[in-house]
């Protein structure tokens, strides 16, 4: 264990599960301790979850397409709760349709995301940023 806290779900209406399972899977491998809100997770499920635990990250994901408009707000929430230096990660299929990813990403860090990443990429490159980000040594 690193001792660092991490809580991942699947935000919205979004019941992809396997995925999650993936992720809960492989951060719990790389040493985090991980607090799981599953599918259909509010953004107050997450940030609920993050002030019990103490949490140092949140990582949401969304495969249906509709994590911009999940998301809203969603850094305000955090910083009304205390949560202004947590780092929020997001991944998956966040936006509906095929749209340059380098304007998802735009968008999405004005949302407050610390880390975005396109549909396709390996939970490894976010546990290799998580480390960085929370100045984790090997």
């Amino acid at each position: 264990m690193n001792g660092k806290t991490v809580v991942i779900g699947v935000i919205g209406s979004d019941v992809h599960a396997v995925g999650n399972k993936i992720i809960d899977y492989a951060l719990t491998h790389a040493g985090f301790k991980v607090v799981n809100v599953g599918v259909l997770s509010s953004q107050e499920d997450f940030i609920n979850a993050a002030i019990e635990t103490n949490a140092d990250a949140i990582m949401v994901s969304s495969l249906y397409g509709h994590g911009e408009i999940d998301c809203q707000g969603f850094r305000d929430k955090c910083n009304e709760s205390g949560l202004d230096n947590l780092i929020l990660y997001i991944g998956g299929n966040i936006v509906v349709g095929k749209q340059d990813f380098v304007e998802v990403e735009a968008r999405f860090k004005n949302l407050g995301f610390n880390r975005v990443y396109a549909p396709g990429v390996k939970i490894e490159a976010g546990i290799e940023d998580l480390k960085k980000d929370l100045n984790i040594k090997e």
